[in-house]
């Protein structure tokens, strides 16, 4: 979608993740419009990358080549209304909220079809994204276009649409499971001893072969997690998994269309 304008309805967390990863890889689209009602919100957008245009009227972002409705599923039911009156038939618009389906946004904006879902990820941010998407019918010749917008952001594979909410639990909400943790090793193997560029180093590598040993070794799982004789947090970690398993199905549940 080269050369094509860019509009987001919303300002919020996962704007800047992709904002900032189109500016990381030198593939900003040239034309960028952001819809906030949130002044503050739009002037932290502005700073981080001036070129972008930022708006507290949807109907300009709206009006845009591409659309991504970038709002919490919970108030989408008020915000269509204004975009279907903006938005241009020509359009495309990219759906990033989970539990709406493509179906169902179509009937909300009286029948327009030209709809794709997307489940982002916050390491788009860095250019590793994990982004499922899921095109609707009337897109589907212009995928590869779609594929140049994305792939900056990382991988963005063509998934059924019925997968995405299981992709919401996995790949969006995955990091937030991990992130805190890694983050304290970090920091216990600085406080060891370790400069901050080896601690991070240490880590990185530990998590990409964990992860390899998981995916490549051919062994079953409870054989993986017995390659490390000693498990000073097992009992611990037991808790946090079973309260992993716990909250993200019931969060499944809410979000399943």
């Amino acid at each position: 979608m080269a050369g094509k304008s860019i509009g987001f309805i919303g300002g919020g967390r996962i704007v800047s993740v992709l904002l900032g990863g189109w500016a990381r890889a030198c593939a900003m689209p040239a034309k960028v419009v952001v819809f906030d009602p949130n002044q503050d919100v739009l002037a932290r957008l502005k700073a981080k990358h001036p070129q972008v245009e930022t708006t507290g009227d949807l109907s300009v972002a709206a009006g845009q080549d591409v659309v991504f409705l970038a709002v919490h599923p919970a108030v989408i039911k008020d915000v269509l209304p204004q975009v279907k009156a903006a938005m241009r038939a020509d359009a495309v618009l990219v759906s990033l909220a989970p539990k709406f389906t493509v179906a169902r946004l179509s009937e909300m904006l009286g029948g327009f079809s030209r709809i794709v879902r997307m489940i982002p990820n916050a390491p788009s941010i860095v250019n590793k994204g994990y982004n499922p998407v899921a095109v609707g019918k009337a897109v589907a010749g212009e995928k590869d276009d779609l594929q140049q917008l994305l792939r900056t952001l990382g991988d963005c594979p063509e998934v059924p649409e019925k997968h995405l909410e299981a992709y919401a639990i996995v790949t969006a909400m995955g990091p937030t499971y991990f992130w805190p943790q890694l983050y304290e090793l970090k920091a216990l193997g600085e406080s060891f001893g370790l400069s901050g560029e080896a601690a991070m180093k240490a880590v990185d590598k530990m998590l990409c072969g964990t992860v390899a040993t998981l995916k490549n070794s051919g062994l079953a799982a409870d054989q993986v997690q017995d390659l490390i004789p000693v498990k000073p947090l097992a009992d611990e970690l037991n808790s946090l998994v079973q309260a992993a398993r716990t909250k993200l199905t019931a969060l499944m549940e809410k979000i399943r269309p």
